[in-house]
């Protein structure tokens, strides 16, 4: 669905792209993730036409960019990190707003907003200002709006920065519905790394350049280590592992290079692994590892 290839562009003496190249397939869910001045908002604004790249190739549901730039937009609908809603308008006055700018009118128009309201579950602030609705709600107003027109990929720019656990569970919850049950294509930024971990395909930036890519599980195999809790064992006889470890509050955890290492172990020492868990490392150790510096807490 999405294809780039040697992208550059520089503001003045400031490479915001470095000649980065990835793809996106239908349906995945694909994270971009790095700090402020990585390159992703850069990128972002290129794919979606608001920013003319210096140099590479941009191919999005099949079409060039420099060829079809309205062919493009309408292939994509975008979630801003801020609302674009207009907040003294209704719900109902917002999504009929947006969808005239894509000649949805009339009949059709209800009819989408019928299938957007099951969707979101809008039905009981249709009528409400968007100005009044809570943060999760405003959170599916914005989805809905950048879905109205039937995009075949879905851009989420820090979908849910400032949501409490449970509407931001809330609200990804809609937005898988949408790729199980339309196959849309869910290109994610975000400083939750928890969110990252269920990417299908993960792309780490620093400095304009890609740092690293791959599954999470590809990921976590390359820049992180596992770790083997054990429970109820005497420090001294941990000791004849040989492997770092660090006492925690109910037992030890032992740092082991993988599951592999960690089976070793364990058959090894059958007497002392009676109480454990083994757990890999977190998508916060590797964008540490590859990047030196942690996403956590900061703005992306």
């Amino acid at each position: 669905m999405i294809k780039i290839r040697e992208l550059y562009k520089s503001y003045g003496d400031v490479k915001a792209v470095q000649g980065i190249s990835f793809q996106v397939k239908k349906g995945e869910l694909f994270a971009f993730l790095g700090l402020n001045g990585a390159g992703k908002s850069t990128t972002i604004s290129i794919m979606c036409g608001q920013t003319k790249k210096d140099s590479g190739t941009v191919l999005i549901n099949g079409q060039d960019l420099d060829e079809n730039t309205d062919g493009i937009k309408r292939a994509i609908g975008v979630v801003f990190q801020n609302s674009v809603l207009d907040k003294p308008l209704s719900v109902y006055d917002n999504l009929k707003t947006r969808s005239a700018l894509y000649g949805i009118v009339g009949e059709d128009f209800e009819k989408r907003l019928k299938e957007l309201t099951e969707l979101f579950a809008l039905q009981d602030i249709l009528r409400r200002p968007v100005g009044k609705l809570s943060g999760g709600q405003r959170r599916r107003v914005d989805v809905a709006r950048a879905i109205i027109h039937n995009p075949e990929i879905l851009i989420l720019d820090e979908p849910t920065t400032g949501l409490d656990p449970q509407t931001r569970k809330a609200v990804w919850s809609v937005i898988e519905k949408l790729r199980k049950e339309r196959n849309i294509t869910v290109f994610l930024t975000t400083h939750y790394l928890e969110e990252a971990t269920e990417a299908d395909y993960i792309v780490i930036l620093d400095g304009g350049k890609i740092v690293a890519e791959g599954s999470p599980l590809q990921l976590k195999n390359a820049y992180t280590c596992d770790y083997i809790t054990l429970y109820g064992v005497a420090e001294e006889a941990l000791k004849r592992l040989q492997k770092p470890y660090e006492k925690i509050a109910d037992g030890y955890r032992v740092t082991v290079k993988d599951t592999a290492e960690a089976t070793a172990l364990i058959l090894k020492n059958p007497e002392l692994f009676k109480d454990y868990e083994i757990v890999k490392g977190k998508m916060d150790d590797v964008f540490l590892a590859v990047t030196g510096k942690t996403l956590k807490g900061a703005e992306v």
